[in-house]
């Protein structure tokens, strides 16, 4: 079972007040009950970061890359000059135009060759189908199998607490994706899972998340699922940066 990760901001808590600020602004405020608001790019706080304003190495911000070799539920090599942070939800409309229409170009341009390395975080705020989901997430990167699970719940993803997503909709999941299901349903409900989403979620608010999908990209953050050349610019950017 993947074991809960500490938030690599507890050593930092004076400097992640400034943080917390500055994403605060960009994210803006979004109701946990209200998935019409939910961050994107029709969202007035939909935002991109400034590429040419790259964070201090020592911005806490920049440190948030875990950059762990077994880490299931991150893709693309550890030693990446650029990693992407990737606050998100399996309910969230945004995350899954995210998931469907820009995270594949750049999987394929950016995580193969080397540049990219991508390390998703559970922020599960539109309620509780957005926590049985983490958990089920956590779940499936117990068995090695994260990324498929992803795809497939977004391939197909309901509506915002719709009540779609209950235990015989991930099951079939997890059974599509080859899981055993009487493993997935044990760790599921493991106090390992929940306390890794748990911490996922408080490192989010604690830098001032309020609404997904939200990145952070060597420190630089960009809010909402921007149009694909966005994120193209800032990690071409941040790339160059870091040579």
């Amino acid at each position: 079972m993947t074991e809960k990760r500490k938030s690599p901001l507890l050593p930092l808590a004076v400097a992640a007040v400034a943080a917390a600020a500055l994403v605060a602004v960009l994210v803006g405020t979004t109701g946990a009950d209200a998935p019409d608001k939910t961050d994107g790019p029709s969202s007035p706080a939909a935002s991109a970061a400034d590429p040419s304003s790259a964070p201090p190495a020592d911005d806490p911000l920049a440190q948030l890359a875990r950059r762990e070799a077994d880490d299931p539920m991150a893709v693309g090599d550890k030693d990446a000059p650029v990693v992407m942070v990737n606050y998100s939800e399996f309910q969230c409309p945004f995350c899954g135009k995210f998931a469907r229409d820009t995270e594949p170009v750049l999987h394929e341009k950016y995580v193969e060759d080397g540049t990219l390395r991508i390390e998703w975080r559970d922020f599960p705020y539109l309620g509780q189908e957005s926590t049985t989901a983490a958990l089920a997430g956590r779940a499936a990167a117990a068995q090695d199998k994260f990324w498929e699970f992803h795809e497939a719940l977004y391939a197909d993803q309901p509506s915002p607490n719709s009540g779609a997503i209950d235990q015989d909709f991930l099951d079939d999941i997890a059974r599509d994706i080859g899981l055993d299901v009487a493993d997935f349903r044990r760790d599921m409900s493991s106090p390992d899972a929940q306390q890794a989403v748990e911490a996922d979620f408080a490192e989010g608010q604690q830098i001032g998340v309020t609404g997904t999908p939200a990145f952070i990209i060597n420190g630089q953050p960009v809010i909402g699922a921007q149009p694909t050349a966005t994120f193209e610019q800032v990690i071409e950017d941040a790339a160059d940066a870091a040579r």
